[in-house]
């Protein structure tokens, strides 16, 4: 039985896709794969069981992901499973800053009792109106599965769009609206736009990459959004373009002392991703990558290993090998398979950063001894028999 852990609810309709060979336990010390979506685990004793790790949704900054590395635990993120529910706030808080929407709506609130407030309204109306967003020009920084949807929604409803993604994937350059003004600097957007939104990762390289030197470079009255991570910005720097009039509007997902309740920050709770849809996307996805894993070995969406995929295994047996991406590791490897007489019928290997992934299929099943062996090379991480 293979057993699984939640640490945070998940989707049924993903739970669902687990067949009777998958069970699920409370105690993660017992478990084999993880599901979790924002339960911090940096702190966490990992069991010598934990093989997997998914993560329903796309950040993993909760996530050790070094530290699963070392232990030969492959974690998973869902790309692009819940960025329609983000594009689509991201649509909203951009209309939310150009029209007084919410000033208006609390106007109503407040004179609900006023008999005449039809009439009133007519007065009181001017003082919410604001502009209109088509015309104007949008930059979005980063191009992935959310930024791509956001720049492709906003050139339809009139928008001029700049976009920006020095790693721009080949998958997200054929989606793009070929409308979208491709730039090679972020610069070039400070400089041109009047609303920004930026969905790029959390990384050393990123954080608080928006800073004074950033938004001085933008137009006065700029609108930004941030719906990525709240880190990107630098939010004293924000706090002081807000207050300076340099920046017309703050549009974020990510509530923090910094920005809640404060002049010119439209501050919303976290809500991107948190739709009926998204949440059911990531978990299918999520549940489907665990599965995958287990039973094939291969890897897709993986944060910390590279990506793996020799289907479903034709021969007598598959074994998966996890290690430190270093020289003759997989002359060493079928050193062993030889010496124990068993033929390799077909095999890849990947490598990422300091680690890799390899896959081996035999005409014949591995005996223990032979995964002890395996498992004994200097740098090998996790050794496991698929099949």
């Amino acid at each position: 039985m293979i057993q699984y852990n939640c640490l945070n609810p998940i989707a049924a309709c993903g739970l669902d896709l687990f067949t009777d060979a998958y069970q699920k336990t409370d105690d993660i010390n017992e478990a084999r794969a993880v599901l979790v979506r924002s339960a911090a685990m940096h702190d966490m004793e990992l069991p010598k069981s934990l093989e997997v790790i998914a993560r329903a949704g796309a950040g993993v900054n909760n996530i050790p992901l070094d530290k699963c590395a070392e232990k030969g635990i492959v974690v998973f993120n869902t790309p692009g499973a819940n960025a329609n529910g983000v594009k689509e706030l991201v649509i909203a808080g951009m209309l939310l800053a150009s029209r007084d929407i919410t000033g208006g709506i609390d106007w109503v609130k407040e004179n609900a009792a006023d008999e005449n407030i039809a009439k009133a309204a007519e007065k009181a109306k001017k003082a919410f109106a604001g502009t209109e967003i088509m015309g104007k020009k949008l930059g979005v920084i980063g191009l992935g599965a959310i930024g791509v949807r956001v720049a492709n929604a906003a050139c339809a409803l009139g928008m001029e769009v700049y976009g920006y993604d020095p790693y721009l994937s080949v998958n997200a350059a054929w989606n793009v609206d070929k409308a979208v003004k491709h730039v090679i600097t972020a610069e070039d957007i400070y400089r041109e736009c009047d609303f920004i939104t930026i969905h790029v990762p959390l990384l050393d390289t990123t954080k608080k990459m928006i800073n004074k030197e950033a938004i001085d470079m933008m137009k006065d009255n700029v609108v930004f959004l941030n719906f990525s991570r709240d880190t990107l910005v630098d939010e004293e720097a924000m706090a002081a373009a807000l207050e300076a009039g340099k920046v017309k509007k703050y549009v974020v997902d990510f509530p923090t002392p910094a920005t809640a309740g404060k002049e010119g920050c439209l501050v919303i709770p976290h809500l991107g991703a948190s739709t009926e849809e998204s949440e059911d996307n990531c978990a299918v996805m999520a549940v489907k990558e665990i599965i995958d894993y287990i039973e094939n070995g291969n890897i897709t969406n993986s944060v910390n290993y590279p990506n793996c995929n020799m289907g479903v295994c034709s021969g007598a047996a598959r074994i998966a090998i996890l290690h430190k991406n270093v020289q003759n590791m997989i002359a060493r490897c079928t050193s062993v398979l030889g010496e124990a007489g068993i033929n390799i019928s077909d095999m890849t290997n990947k490598s990422r950063g300091d680690y890799a992934y390899s896959l081996f299929d035999l005409d014949a099943s591995a005996t223990a001894e032979v995964t002890e062996k395996l498992a004994a090379l200097e740098g090998v991480l996790r050794v496991r028999v698929i099949k």
